[in-house]
């Protein structure tokens, strides 16, 4: 795939923090492109750098070196304001945690996202029911988290992810606090995003989950060390 396709494009990434007089390199040398409608699983042990990988690539932390151009757009450079713009308007976020609100039902967590985006109350309502639907759960609707399965709150989190049409989805260790048959089950439904047109990231440290993907990156002490396709 040819650099000027992608829609996310880095270019010799590095991150380090300080720590004390000393910094430490978590990234280093990343050159990625990722095009739209791909299916990319970032792969590695703990502490390889693909969770670090992920903040950069959804705009939650900033390189210290090398370039990031997300739809064409240089965003290394951008205030913390645009960044949370982007995050909202064009990134979808799955975490192994769930992250969602635990005294609000399901309905209301979905449509989080599109009132931070300033969406008229009826609009996002419905398009909060569509999404739990097309996740299979819109008979749950009015529950609240600690009334769902570790996959019903996966799902719910998954429907938040697409509440605002984002460009890209990011998952990071989506199965990681679930069962193998629940996990399974998560999977097919982020095959069925991208068999709907969604480029999708997973960031895992499981082989099994890594195979669904159509791309391999593996990440090993801050550097891609392969790629499978």
């Amino acid at each position: 795939m040819a650099v000027a396709d992608g829609l996310i494009m880095l270019g010799g990434v590095g991150k380090a923090y300080r720590m004390g007089p000393r910094e430490l390199w978590v990234l280093r040398e990343i050159d990625l492109c990722v095009g739209e409608n791909e299916y990319v699983a970032i792969m590695g042990p703990s502490g390889s750098g693909k969770t670090t990988l992920m903040n950069i690539i959804g705009c939650l932390d900033r390189p210290t070196v090398g370039s990031y151009h997300f739809a064409g757009e240089s965003v290394e450079e951008k205030s913390d304001r645009q960044l949370a713009k982007i995050r909202n308007e064009h990134i979808g976020f799955v975490f192994q945690t769930f992250n969602l609100l635990p005294r609000t039902t399901a309905v209301a967590n979905v449509e989080l996202p599109m009132l931070y985006r300033g969406v008229a109350a009826r609009k996002r309502r419905r398009r909060a029911y569509e999404l739990l639907e097309l996740v299979g759960l819109s008979d749950r609707a009015k529950h609240r988290p600690s009334e769902l399965s570790g996959g019903e709150r996966q799902r719910v989190a998954i429907a938040r992810a697409l509440a605002n049409s984002p460009s890209i989805i990011l998952a990071d260790e989506p199965t990681g606090n679930l069962d193998s048959k629940t996990g399974e089950e998560i999977m097919e439904v982020f095959a069925e995003l991208h068999r709907s047109g969604n480029t999708i990231i997973i960031v895992t440290h499981e082989d099994r989950i890594a195979k669904k993907a159509e791309r391999i990156i593996k990440l090993l002490d801050g550097k891609i060390i392969a790629e499978e396709v």
